[in-house]
Protein backbone atom coordinates (compact mmCIF):
# COMPACT_ATOMS: atom_id res chain seq x y z
CA UNK A 1 0.00 0.00 0.00
CA UNK A 2 0.79 3.58 -0.23
CA UNK A 3 2.17 5.15 2.66
CA UNK A 4 1.73 9.13 2.97
CA UNK A 5 5.32 10.25 4.57
CA UNK A 6 5.41 14.03 6.20
CA UNK A 7 8.61 16.00 5.47
CA UNK A 8 9.40 19.16 6.45
CA UNK A 9 11.50 21.57 3.73
CA UNK A 10 13.15 24.82 4.59
CA UNK A 11 13.17 27.74 1.87
CA UNK A 12 16.25 29.37 2.45
CA UNK A 13 17.77 32.19 0.59
CA UNK A 14 18.69 36.07 0.49
CA UNK A 15 15.48 38.63 0.02
CA UNK A 16 13.69 38.53 -3.16
CA UNK A 17 15.02 35.52 -4.98
CA UNK A 18 11.68 34.10 -5.88
CA UNK A 19 11.40 31.83 -2.80
CA UNK A 20 7.92 32.58 -2.37
CA UNK A 21 6.92 32.62 -5.46
CA UNK A 22 8.63 28.94 -6.48
CA UNK A 23 6.84 27.72 -3.54
CA UNK A 24 3.29 29.95 -5.15
CA UNK A 25 4.17 28.60 -8.77
CA UNK A 26 4.68 24.84 -7.54
CA UNK A 27 1.16 24.92 -5.05
CA UNK A 28 -1.13 26.52 -6.96
CA UNK A 29 0.27 27.06 -10.27
CA UNK A 30 0.26 30.46 -10.17
CA UNK A 31 2.76 33.50 -10.44
CA UNK A 32 2.31 36.42 -9.07
CA UNK A 33 4.43 39.57 -10.33
CA UNK A 34 3.29 41.22 -7.11
CA UNK A 35 6.14 40.97 -4.37
CA UNK A 36 5.73 40.27 -0.91
CA UNK A 37 8.06 40.30 2.08
CA UNK A 38 7.70 37.04 3.62
CA UNK A 39 7.53 37.99 7.19
CA UNK A 40 8.03 35.60 9.74
CA UNK A 41 7.56 32.02 8.28
CA UNK A 42 4.71 30.89 6.07
CA UNK A 43 4.24 26.78 5.56
CA UNK A 44 2.16 25.24 2.80
CA UNK A 45 1.76 22.12 1.88
CA UNK A 46 2.04 20.19 -1.32
CA UNK A 47 2.18 15.87 -1.67
CA UNK A 48 4.17 14.65 -4.26
CA UNK A 49 4.46 10.83 -5.43
CA UNK A 50 7.76 9.87 -5.75
CA UNK A 51 8.87 6.18 -6.09
CA UNK A 52 5.28 5.11 -5.87
CA UNK A 53 5.50 6.84 -2.22
CA UNK A 54 3.57 9.75 -1.18
CA UNK A 55 5.35 12.68 0.47
CA UNK A 56 3.55 15.47 1.93
CA UNK A 57 6.34 18.47 1.73
CA UNK A 58 5.65 20.87 4.54
CA UNK A 59 7.30 24.07 2.75
CA UNK A 60 8.92 26.21 5.29
CA UNK A 61 9.12 29.73 3.83
CA UNK A 62 11.89 31.17 5.82
CA UNK A 63 11.79 35.22 5.44
CA UNK A 64 14.93 36.76 4.34
CA UNK A 65 15.82 39.45 6.82
CA UNK A 66 18.75 40.85 5.76
CA UNK A 67 22.27 40.28 3.76
CA UNK A 68 23.62 38.10 6.63
CA UNK A 69 19.60 35.92 7.10
CA UNK A 70 20.13 35.14 10.67
CA UNK A 71 18.08 32.29 10.58
CA UNK A 72 16.96 31.17 13.58
CA UNK A 73 17.40 28.02 14.48
CA UNK A 74 13.84 26.97 15.58
CA UNK A 75 12.38 27.47 12.35
CA UNK A 76 15.11 24.67 10.78
CA UNK A 77 14.70 21.96 13.70
CA UNK A 78 12.80 19.08 12.51
CA UNK A 79 13.74 19.47 8.59
CA UNK A 80 14.53 16.30 6.21
CA UNK A 81 15.82 18.87 3.75
CA UNK A 82 15.97 22.58 2.48
CA UNK A 83 16.24 24.01 -1.04
CA UNK A 84 18.61 27.17 -0.86
CA UNK A 85 17.45 30.11 -3.44
CA UNK A 86 19.70 32.25 -5.83
CA UNK A 87 19.29 35.04 -7.81
CA UNK A 88 20.53 34.44 -11.29
CA UNK A 89 20.36 38.48 -11.67
CA UNK A 90 22.72 38.86 -7.95
CA UNK A 91 25.95 37.63 -7.50
CA UNK A 92 25.44 38.49 -4.07
CA UNK A 93 22.51 36.02 -3.52
CA UNK A 94 25.34 33.42 -3.78
CA UNK A 95 27.44 34.81 -0.95
CA UNK A 96 24.22 34.79 1.04
CA UNK A 97 23.68 31.23 -0.19
CA UNK A 98 26.79 29.80 0.95
CA UNK A 99 26.38 31.50 4.18
CA UNK A 100 23.19 29.64 4.86
CA UNK A 101 24.41 26.72 4.19
CA UNK A 102 26.94 27.18 6.75
CA UNK A 103 24.36 28.06 9.40
CA UNK A 104 22.23 24.90 8.55
CA UNK A 105 25.12 22.63 8.66
CA UNK A 106 25.96 24.15 12.24
CA UNK A 107 22.60 24.09 13.78
CA UNK A 108 21.25 20.89 11.94
CA UNK A 109 23.89 19.50 10.56
CA UNK A 110 24.62 18.01 6.96
CA UNK A 111 20.97 17.13 5.53
CA UNK A 112 19.87 17.03 1.90
CA UNK A 113 19.80 20.35 0.05
CA UNK A 114 19.36 21.45 -3.71
CA UNK A 115 20.37 24.60 -4.90
CA UNK A 116 18.17 26.69 -7.36
CA UNK A 117 19.49 29.47 -9.61
CA UNK A 118 16.17 31.41 -9.63
CA UNK A 119 14.62 33.73 -12.61
CA UNK A 120 16.09 31.80 -15.56
CA UNK A 121 13.71 33.44 -17.59
CA UNK A 122 15.90 36.73 -17.21
CA UNK A 123 19.16 35.16 -18.51
CA UNK A 124 20.37 38.01 -19.88
CA UNK A 125 21.27 39.62 -16.95
CA UNK A 126 22.67 36.57 -15.01
CA UNK A 127 25.50 37.43 -13.12
CA UNK A 128 26.72 34.25 -12.73
CA UNK A 129 26.68 30.73 -14.16
CA UNK A 130 25.61 27.32 -13.36
CA UNK A 131 29.34 25.96 -13.85
CA UNK A 132 31.11 28.61 -10.86
CA UNK A 133 27.86 27.84 -8.66
CA UNK A 134 28.82 23.73 -8.86
CA UNK A 135 32.11 24.55 -7.94
CA UNK A 136 31.63 26.54 -4.70
CA UNK A 137 29.26 23.79 -3.63
CA UNK A 138 31.35 20.47 -3.05
CA UNK A 139 29.51 17.05 -2.26
CA UNK A 140 27.84 16.98 -5.80
CA UNK A 141 25.86 19.46 -4.90
CA UNK A 142 22.47 19.33 -7.39
CA UNK A 143 22.07 22.48 -9.13
CA UNK A 144 19.48 23.55 -10.88
CA UNK A 145 18.35 26.62 -12.94
CA UNK A 146 14.40 27.33 -12.47
CA UNK A 147 11.92 30.18 -13.29
CA UNK A 148 9.29 30.87 -10.60
CA UNK A 149 7.94 33.00 -13.83
CA UNK A 150 7.89 30.42 -16.72
CA UNK A 151 7.65 27.61 -14.18
CA UNK A 152 10.87 25.81 -15.91
CA UNK A 153 11.85 23.32 -13.25
CA UNK A 154 9.71 24.48 -10.40
CA UNK A 155 8.05 20.68 -10.37
CA UNK A 156 11.50 19.28 -10.81
CA UNK A 157 12.91 20.77 -7.79
CA UNK A 158 10.61 19.78 -5.30
CA UNK A 159 10.75 16.41 -6.82
CA UNK A 160 13.81 15.58 -6.48
CA UNK A 161 14.17 17.35 -2.84
CA UNK A 162 11.35 14.40 -1.99
CA UNK A 163 13.31 11.87 -3.13
CA UNK A 164 16.74 12.68 -1.69
CA UNK A 165 14.73 13.39 1.40
CA UNK A 166 13.62 9.99 1.18
CA UNK A 167 17.01 7.64 0.54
Amino acid sequence: GITMVKKKICMLGSFAVGKTSLIQKFVTGIFSEKYFTTIGVKIDKKTVVTDGNQVELLLWDIYGEDKFQKVESSYLRGSSGYLLVIDGTRKETLDVALQLKERVEESIGNIPFIVIINKNDLKDDWEIDLDSVRKLFVDKAIVIESSAKTGENVEKVFEIIAKKVLE
